[in-house]
């Protein structure tokens, strides 16, 4: 028997470029594991803040802490992440987690 030879189609549309197989499936670039360990990450980033024993106002809103964990999470996406979809959904979580640490004081307190 002969042996089929997958066929690699490259589809560009507005300078985004996905490798899909012959079938039409788009081919997965990282694993299972990496995506949980990237999840984690940034889900602990998520709930770093810098928070201060009095809240400090600036131009006359209180502050009660810096988020300092959303802010290296965003660099780190912006760095590591080379595909916009995925720069999206890493944005999303650390906001999300972001807001949720600081009305639930939960998280890791700097």
């Amino acid at each position: 028997m002969t042996q089929q030879k997958t066929k690699k189609i490259i589809k560009k549309s507005n300078n985004n470029t996905t490798v899909v197989n012959k079938r039409g499936y788009e081919k997965v670039f990282e694993s299972d594991g990496t995506y949980l360990l990237k999840l984690v990450t940034f889900v602990l980033l998520g709930t770093l803040w810098l928070s201060f024993k009095q809240p400090i106002s600036w131009m006359g809103l209180p502050l009660a802490g810096i988020p300092v964990g959303l802010l290296i999470g965003l660099l780190l996406v912006n760095r590591f992440e080379k595909h916009q979809e995925d720069r999206k959904i890493w944005y999303a979580i650390l906001v999300i987690v972001t807001i949720i640490s600081y009305f639930a004081r939960a998280g890791t307190f700097i």
